[in-house]
């Protein structure tokens, strides 16, 4: 009698594919893992996801629906595609004035304005600590009259979104961004700014912070504040996991930090008085897209679904659009190397297809050249192009989530999930964001994992194509190099002077007492921001009035 047990699907695969592939060639011993140190196994199947506690229904559902795994409307990218912005700015306002309204031609539907290293942290172009960065790494900002030229010309009315690197001067740009547009006669409201005002992950994973993180804080809420009382249309905050990534982190630890970062604004916005739906609805994150695109797909679904929970069941929010993950996703400037800088189209091209199929709102691309200068303005355009084929011409854009119920795909987002779940245990029992930062918490947590892959490249176990392998000897690179201007310093140092000779600098003495009094009574700082800036008072002068009253904060010598 012919045997009537049922045979597994595994089964059969394994008894007709597997064995005879076993016997010509042995699986190598070394562990398999994501980029992550998530352990990979050879085969995910039905009962890898049962073993993982997995509830379809509960866990996955359908697009536009809780928990929103496979994304936050039901028709995602067969609507519209995401918003393509690039990250960009140098020079003078005038300068990256002249990129920005290249690439808006070039088919680009929002763009993210780089901030130098001097305003990101506060000081003007004249200060000690700024000589050598004026409008290095991002466009210099020192007063309403420069955020006037950044827009000039700009059809604000045709751009998706504009974003900004200000996190420590969120409230100061928020500020500039209200009073340009009043000046403009454009009303505020009708416009989309995003601005990033993620002050805490500063302290960790990136560095241009100001005052101590509590105060960072506070002033972040202000904007969040204020934005959901008046500017319903604004993104008042992007929590930016970006940045820790780019540090170092696991993509675990990019959700957990950011997610536990965002908690202290949400909390600190809601000991204001105000509802979870009043503001949550506006905020956004801001995430990596790295380059192993399993586990990438997986952290962004991931992310999706532990916020609409965190959101649901730990701060009560009752509105669906409070519930769901908005992401802008930036193509990790990490993988980018020096060596053989035109791989790096392929790597960013590989971060892109991660992105899409994760389902993210918003994308920025890296230009192959970022590990070397400044974009060039062919780069910035082949990066910009790298989009546009990915959503014309990949075939991933006319279904939503399409990897959505692969075995891999589902485990590794459940145990993403559970692991960001364990680190936000974690986090609330050491008190919180704020006092894992002043600890040490985050950073060590970081550093260990950034130099066990710095380990496994120098060993080998990791390969990174054309630096520690695939390499010939002497090498040559003959891509150009963006040069910036050297006296772009000099001519905005005589701008800023010019400035403050024909101002009314009673004016401006008066607006800065108004701004240090309110956060002496621990107001809302925008409203009298918005008037120190309309009186022309500078980025500088604000932050030094600031400090008067918050300090500055020390980095730990030694963690």
């Amino acid at each position: 009698m012919a045997d009537s047990t049922p045979r597994s699907p595994k089964s059969d695969w394994e008894a007709h594919i597997l064995q005879p592939a076993l016997h010509a060639e042995p699986e190598r011993r070394e562990g398999f893992a994501t980029n992550s140190e998530i352990p990979l196994e050879r085969l995910y199947d039905a009962e890898s996801l049962r073993s993982e506690g997995f509830d379809p229904n509960r866990d996955v559902g359908y697009p536009g629906d809780f928990p929103y795994t496979r994304g936050v409307s039901p028709t995602m990218y067969r609507s519209k595609h995401w918003v393509m912005g690039m990250y960009s700015g140098y020079g003078t306002a005038e300068e990256a004035n002249r990129r920005y309204r290249i690439l808006l031609e070039q088919g680009q539907t929002g763009f993210s304005v780089a901030l130098d290293l001097p305003t990101q942290c506060g000081y003007d172009a004249d200060h000690s600590l700024a000589r050598g960065e004026v409008g290095r790494v991002g466009v210099h900002i020192g007063s309403l009259e420069d955020m006037e030229l950044l827009f000039k010309d700009i059809p604000l009315e045709k751009v998706r979104q504009i974003r900004t690197t200000a996190n420590a001067i969120g409230p100061i740009v928020a500020a500039m961004y209200i009073a340009a547009f009043e000046k403009r006669g454009v009303d505020p409201k009708s416009t989309r700014m995003f601005i990033q005002n993620d002050a805490l992950k500063e302290y960790f994973a990136r560095g241009t912070y100001i005052f101590p993180p509590k105060h960072g804080v506070k002033l972040s809420a202000d904007v969040i504040e204020y934005c959901s009382r008046h500017l319903q249309g604004w993104t008042p905050l992007a929590m930016s996991g970006y940045h820790i990534r780019d540090s170092g982190s696991t993509a675990a630890q990019e959700l957990a930090f950011t997610f536990a970062n965002g908690l202290a604004y949400i909390e600190e916005t809601l000991r204001r008085g105000l509802s979870i739906d009043a503001f949550a609805p506006q905020l956004w994150t801001f995430l990596s897209a790295s380059m192993d695109v399993l586990e990438e797909v997986a952290k962004f679904r991931a992310a999706r679904r532990l916020w609409a929970r965190l959101l649901r069941d730990r701060l009560g929010a009752t509105n669906p659009e409070s519930m769901k993950l908005k992401i802008f996703a930036y193509t990790l400037g990490g993988n980018l190397t020096a060596q053989q800088p035109l791989n790096n189209i392929a790597r960013v091209a590989i971060e892109t297809v991660a992105a899409v199929l994760g389902g993210v709102q918003t994308i920025a691309t890296s230009s192959f050249d970022e590990a070397l200068s400044i974009p060039t303005e062919e780069a910035v355009t082949v990066a910009l192009r790298t989009q546009q084929i990915v959503a014309h011409e990949a075939g991933v854009t006319g279904t939503v989530d399409p990897l959505g119920g692969a075995y891999a795909i589902e485990s590794l987002t459940t145990a993403i999930e559970r692991e960001v779940g364990e680190y936000l245990t974690q986090i609330d029992a050491l008190g919180g964001a704020v006092r894992c930062i002043e600890s040490g918490f985050y950073h060590r947590k970081i550093e260990n994992v950034a130099y066990r892959y710095q380990v496994s490249l120098e060993t080998k176990d990791r390969i990174l194509v054309g630096v520690n392998e695939f390499r010939r000897e002497n090498e040559e690179q003959n891509i150009p190099i963006f040069q910036s201007d050297p006296t772009t310093e000099q001519r905005q140092i005589d701008k800023l002077n010019a400035l403050r000779a024909r101002r009314d600098n009673e004016r401006v003495r008066a607006t800065i007492a108004d701004v240090v009094n309110a956060a002496k009574a621990n107001q809302n700082t925008i409203p009298p921001l918005v008037e120190a800036v309309k009186a022309y008072a500078t980025t500088g002068e604000i932050c030094d009035a600031l400090r008067t009253v918050y300090g500055a904060h020390k980095a730990h010598a030694a963690l």
